[in-house]
């Protein structure tokens, strides 16, 4: 029987099971089989899977998270292995390619963010025939205009906003939100922009303290007495250092972000005497069910998966191009991250609306 295999690697985010929903319908209206691999690249290469029929993927497309499990830390080309020794770090990626084989994988649909879709590539390179889907929350990756899971993500940190606004007008105060987005500030700025934030820091463009402390001396002198900032956790501190939440030399992502929002209330209320508040939203924003959005679109990306490998196209990632899904060379996606244009007309729009970007 032809059969397509599918994983979810990285970190999660909403509509990851409404891509393997559609990838999973699409491939049996069509007589193939889907094999899902648990845990990410780690079920490739333990080879530990699951036969993915219509009543287990049946009710998924509300549902967060992943019914396969995930992983962000097992590289196939650094796979930790437990030895007499320790640890020790070994080059699976052929157990990976031979478990494809071993499994009768026609093809396998790899669904990640930039490090998962890395791998996929090079596993590619070795030999095995790869379809990407791009998720990731921060939206950062090349070649698409935007990923699933970023829709959902804007979305709890706009309802957050909503209601930091009720606390700071009633307490006088600065109220921080910090937002995750690593080096991109896609998140920050489209949640701030929609929550009405009087400033949004994000780390494309530089910030200065004493322009953050002006626009907060503006809103008081107009009568305001509170302000609503939005900081991107990538964003530095003024001596333009990163604020690391935690070092994991194992992870793709080799250290955690996390802390900006404290570290800039501590700086405002030392300047102005003002009470300052910040929120770290942190995992919230990956949690929680797909807003619809994100839905049609990870339906439309495991359909479009899912009928370029049973057409036997491989090395491809599809991807989101206007209102059009498309289908573009792997390599292209996972050659850089996909930053905010500094003058693009998302902060175009801030600028036009009074919101400071601290600069």
């Amino acid at each position: 029987m032809e059969r397509l295999g599918v994983l979810t690697g990285g970190g999660d985010a909403p509509g990851l099971n409404a891509v393997i929903r559609a990838v999973t319908r699409c491939a049996l209206r069509r007589g193939w089989e889907v094999i899902g691999f648990l845990d990410g690249y780690a079920g490739l290469i333990e080879n530990r899977s699951v036969v993915l029929s219509s009543n287990y993927t049946s009710g998924l497309l509300h549902r967060g998270g992943t019914i396969l499990g995930s992983n962000n830390r097992d590289n196939p080309f650094h796979f930790p292995v437990q030895t007499d020794k320790g640890i020790d770090y070994r080059d699976m990626s052929g157990q990976a390619v031979a478990n494809l084989q071993k499994n009768g994988i026609d093809c396998l649909i790899a669904i990640g963010g930039d490090g998962s879709l890395a791998i996929a590539y090079e596993l590619a390179q070795r030999g095995a025939r790869v379809i990407g889907v791009p998720k990731t929350i921060d939206n950062d990756l090349l070649a698409t205009d935007q990923t699933f899971g970023f829709d959902t993500a804007v979305t709890t940190a706009t309802e957050a906003l909503d209601k930091l606004h009720t606390t700071a007008e009633s307490h006088h105060r600065v109220m921080i939100l910090e937002l995750m987005g690593r080096d991109a500030g896609w998140i920050a700025l489209v949640s701030g922009i929609a929550g009405g934030a009087d400033v949004i820091l994000i780390p494309e463009i530089p910030w200065r303290l004493d322009s953050v402390i002006a626009k907060i001396k503006e809103r008081q002198h107009e009568g305001k007495h509170f302000s609503i900032i939005v900081v991107a956790e990538g964003v530095k501190d003024p001596e333009g250092n990163y604020v690391i939440r935690q070092q994991i030399p194992t992870a793709h992502t080799k250290i955690r972000l996390g802390g900006i929002g404290p570290v800039l209330a501590g700086l405002i209320e030392n300047a102005t005497g003002i009470e300052c508040r910040a929120l770290v939203l942190g995992h919230l924003q990956r949690g929680g069910s797909p807003s619809a959005f994100d839905r049609v679109l990870a339906t439309r990306y495991g359909v479009m998966a899912a009928e370029l490998a049973m057409s036997g196209q491989h090395g491809l990632m599809v991807c989101l191009k206007g209102q059009d899904i498309e289908a573009v060379p792997l390599n292209l996606a996972v050659r850089g991250t996909r930053s905010v244009p500094p003058e693009g007309q998302l902060v175009k729009t801030a600028r036009a609306l009074g919101i400071s970007l601290g600069d």
